[in-house]
C-alpha cells in the first residue's frame, strides 16, 4: 500500500487535475451523473454493479472487466485514479470499492475524494454537465495484491483466530434481511460463524462537506470496542464487497496493516448451501463480574 494518504479533499482534487495527469472517475449512475458531476470525470457505474465470484474463473473474470474498463477511462498507470460518489454514506461504499479494485490489481496511484461530489458542491468548485470523452490508454499488466480472499480462503480460517469483520448493516447482520436489495435477495440470512460486527457507517463522522472517515485514531477506537487491534489479521465482508471496501479504506488509512477483503461476500457464500453459518440471534452474553482485589 502507498505511505500517501488514499483520501484526497475536493478542493485537493481541483488542484492535483491542474497540475498532473488524472483520471477522475464518478461511480454513480448514469442519470445521476448526466444532472452534473466534477468537471472531466467519467462515469462508471458497473464498479457498483458488477457481482463476482472467488472463483478462478470469477477472479479472472473480474480483473478482465476492469483492466478493459479502466484502460477504456484511460488509465496507464501514469495517470492518479480518482473515485468518488455522491456521499461517503450513501452509496454504499462505491467509489471505495473502484480503490479497492484497482488495489488489487496493482494500479500505483489510487485515491478517492473524501465527502464525494456532495462535498465538491459544498466547497462551491464548479460542476459540468458534459459527458467526458476519456483517451484510451493500455491498462498495465502488474501483479496483484495481496488483498482478494477466496470462499475456500475464508472457510479456512473459520475459528483460527483470523478477526472475521462484517460491516453490513443491521438487519443483515442479525438475520432479519439477506442484503441491501430485499430481504430474500440473497437465499439465507445469517452471517459467517464466529463473525465480529462493526457496522461500515461507525467509520464516518459527519462534517461541513458532509460524512467523512475518521481519524486514524477514532478507526482505532471503533475496532477496539469489537476487540481489533492493529496487529490483527482482519478479513472483511459484506454483502458485494462495497461497504467493506468503504472500511477497507478506514482501516489502511488507520494503520491496520494485515486487511483483506472477501469480496464475493454475503452474495456469494449464502449461494453456496455446503457453507456454514450463523443464524441464531447475535445476543450479547454478559461476564460474571470481575472480583476486586482487597
Amino acid at each position: 500500500m502507498s505511505a500517501t494518504p488514499t483520501l484526497i479533499s475536493p478542493v485537493e482534487l481541483q488542484a492535483l487535475m491542474a497540475t498532473e495527469p488524472t483520471v477522475v472517475i464518478d461511480t454513480r449512475d448514469a442519470d445521476t451523473y448526466a444532472a452534473g458531476h466534477v468537471p472531466g470525470a467519467i462515469n462508471m457505474r458497473e464498479i457498483f454493479t458488477y457481482l463476482a465470484t472467488s472463483t478462478a474463473e470469477g477472479l479472472e473474470a473480474l480483473k478482465a472487466t476492469f483492466a478493459q474498463a479502466f484502460g477504456a477511462a484511460g488509465l496507464s498507470g501514469e495517470q492518479t485514479a480518482v473515485f468518488y460518489e455522491d456521499a461517503l454514506n450513501s452509496g454504499y461504499g462505491q467509489s471505495c470499492r473502484g480503490y479497492y479494485l484497482l488495489t488489487w490489481l496493482g494500479y500505483p496511484r489510487v485515491k478517492v475524494m473524501n465527502g464525494g461530489y456532495t462535498a465538491w458542491k459544498a466547497a462551491g468548485l464548479p460542476t459540468s454537465t458534459e459527458a467526458a470523452a476519456p483517451l484510451p490508454a493500455a491498462f498495465p499488466e502488474l501483479p496483484t495484491a495481496d488483498v482478494m480472499l477466496t470462499k475456500e480462503q475464508v472457510q479456512a480460517a473459520l475459528g483460527s483466530g483470523v478477526v472475521l469483520l462484517d460491516v453490513r448493516d443491521i438487519d443483515e447482520w442479525t438475520g432479519e434481511s439477506s442484503s441491501p436489495y430485499g430481504k430474500d435477495f440473497a437465499p439465507r440470512k445469517g452471517r459467517l460463524p464466529g463473525a465480529k460486527w462493526i457496522e461500515w457507517y461507525r467509520f464516518m463522522k459527519p462534517s461541513a462537506l458532509g460524512p467523512q472517515i475518521k481519524s486514524a485514531l477514532e478507526v482505532q477506537a471503533e475496532c477496539a470496542t469489537a476487540g481489533i487491534g492493529t496487529d490483527d489479521t482482519i478479513y472483511l465482508y459484506c454483502f458485494k464487497g462495497a461497504r467493506a471496501s468503504n472500511t477497507f479504506l478506514a482501516l489502511k488509512q488507520a494503520g491496520f496493516a494485515d486487511v483483506r477483503m472477501y469480496f464475493g461476500s454475503w452474495n456469494e457464500w449464502s449461494r453456496d448451501e455446503s457453507l456454514p453459518i450463523e443464524t441464531t440471534p447475535p445476543l450479547l452474553t454478559k461476564a460474571a463480574p470481575m472480583a476486586l482485589a482487597a
